[in-house]
């Protein structure tokens, strides 16, 4: 087996013991970007050079007997995150040459753990996508069927992490902007609660939707990575003083005696016959592991969909308002004076999808309409939260299906927004409640394409959802399939 088809644990056993350097695994990783990136198009930029001194400074720590929790590991990132004197795009035109001045919170973790970076990955422009075919610079291809998408916004993150360009990486989630994309590229993603890792030089989308979590290959690394990253932030805002556990100490751990929440509202007309019945052996497995499913009602969840493309683009039109061409990034040189500047360089620096949730969102909070939506729409977001606090009143999880169908073909759905905004069907409810969510890959269609079972805790539990996900893993023997690139 390659380098760069190990996950992170096994790697770092291997680093330990001296059986392979960080230049190694990074020249690998970089050998298979070489033979595949041009098919995949994960990234949007690549950081080989300083990836490789990167490697070379790690080999030479764990040389002293200094090795972290990540050293030597190359890993990904979304190209939403500031990466200081690396260019950070958003995947948009108007952000095409903007260098930021300072990292992320979670870039200076995954620094300190020892981390080596191999480049930024493809999204949706401003996340605002389920597919990766709003970015400016391009579409990423799915591995398992280079025809589709890898889903969206995190594709390029999901689609690195499958195609083995990477060990492992991190995206945002913002309606399920990791989790759809991990289960329709067969790979593992989590969305944290709302408030456990720092969004501290985050881009914004929606803030108070918007969080950062991981893409790996395994739950094990999951767990590895949220050491690393989660953690209260005083830079941030919304960051909560909440401790944080060691979550690799919830894995290989029993589900007996679990009660496992199936909402009922989850499995209706519309999903695809082989997605659900990946999921009701996903059913069956945790049964089979000592858990008991029990059937739970979420009434309002039909209100999401409405609820969340209110919330949403009302949050993202205040916070594009910032890109106007005077601060930072694109400008038009074609203005006559200052709001002809503004109004030609925003018509030509953001996507078509990025101008339909600006105007939607500026509807909705125009005066006469806030009440009506915004206000209601925010109404209704607290009856979500309420119903998933009841339902874990009676349940430890939540299982679900992550995505309704697998990942359908490039182009299928960009002139049907409707359609593209249901894939998200079965995420969005998560972040409008603020809890953690995890994708875990449960089996493939005849077609030979993944599908992922997603499952959910209650706010900051995420070592409960590893520990689940750990276990439903464990007893599932999900067959190991490597996309035929």
């Amino acid at each position: 087996m390659e380098l760069y088809q190990l996950t992170i644990h096994e790697l770092l056993d291997r680093l330990r013991a001296g059986e392979t350097t960080s230049a190694a695994i990074t020249a690998s990783v970089f050998g298979r970007i070489d033979a595949v990136e041009e098919e995949v198009r994960a990234y949007i930029t690549l950081m080989r050079e300083t990836a490789l001194a990167g490697a070379e400074a790690a080999d030479r720590r764990i040389r002293k007997g200094e090795i972290g929790a990540l050293t030597g590991i190359p890993i990904a990132l979304k190209d939403i995150f500031c990466t200081q004197g690396g260019r950070t795009t958003c995947g948009s035109r108007i952000l095409e040459s903007f260098i930021p001045p300072y990292d992320a919170t979670v870039v200076e973790r995954l620094r300190a753990a020892g981390a080596v970076f191999t480049g930024k990955t493809n999204m949706d422009e401003f996340a605002m996508g389920s597919s990766t075919e709003t970015s400016f610079f391009g579409v990423t291809r799915n591995p398992w069927d280079l025809e589709r998408i890898p889903g969206g916004s995190s594709g390029g993150s999901a689609a690195a992490v499958a195609a083995d360009e990477c060990i492992a990486a991190l995206g945002s989630d913002t309606g399920g902007s990791i989790r759809q994309p991990a289960a329709l590229c067969g790979v593992v993603g989590l969305k944290p609660t709302y408030g456990r890792v720092s969004r501290f030089g985050l881009i914004a989308f929606a803030s108070s939707l918007d969080q950062i979590g991981p893409f790996t290959k395994d739950v094990e690394d999951c767990a590895i990575l949220m050491n690393v990253i989660a953690g209260y932030d005083p830079r941030e805002s919304t960051s909560v003083p909440e401790e944080v556990p060691d979550y690799r100490r919830f894995l290989g751990k029993g589900i007996e005696g679990w009660r496992v929440g199936i909402p009922k509202e989850y499995f209706v007309a519309g999903i695809d016959p082989e997605v659900e019945a990946a999921v009701r052996r996903a059913i069956r497995v945790v049964e089979g592991a000592g858990a008991e499913c029990i059937e739970i009602s979420l009434p309002h969840t039909e209100y999401c969909l409405a609820v969340y493309y209110i919330v949403a683009p009302a949050e993202a039109c205040s916070n594009l308002a910032r890109y106007d061409g005077v601060k930072y990034g694109f400008r038009s040189e074609a203005g006559r004076d200052l709001l002809e500047m503004y109004k030609k360089t925003r018509a030509a620096g953001f996507g078509a999808e990025v101008k339909r949730r600006i105007m939607i969102g500026t509807y909705a909070l125009s005066s006469g309409y806030y009440d009506a939506y915004y206000k209601k729409a925010s109404q209704v977001r607290g009856l979500i939260k309420r119903d998933f606090d009841e339902a874990f009143t009676k349940c430890d999880v939540i299982l679900t299906p992550t995505t309704p169908t697998p990942a359908f073909r490039v182009g299928e759905r960009t002139d049907d927004p409707m359609q593209m905004y249901l894939s998200d069907i079965f995420t969005i409810s998560t972040n409008l409640a603020g809890i953690p969510g995890i994708s875990v890959p449960c089996g493939f269609t005849a077609a030979g394409l993944p599908v992922g079972v997603q499952f959910l805790a209650g706010h900051f539990q995420e070592g409960r959802l590893l520990q689940f996900a750990s276990a439903y893993e464990k007893h599932a023997q999900i067959e190991k399939r490597r996309p035929k690139l």
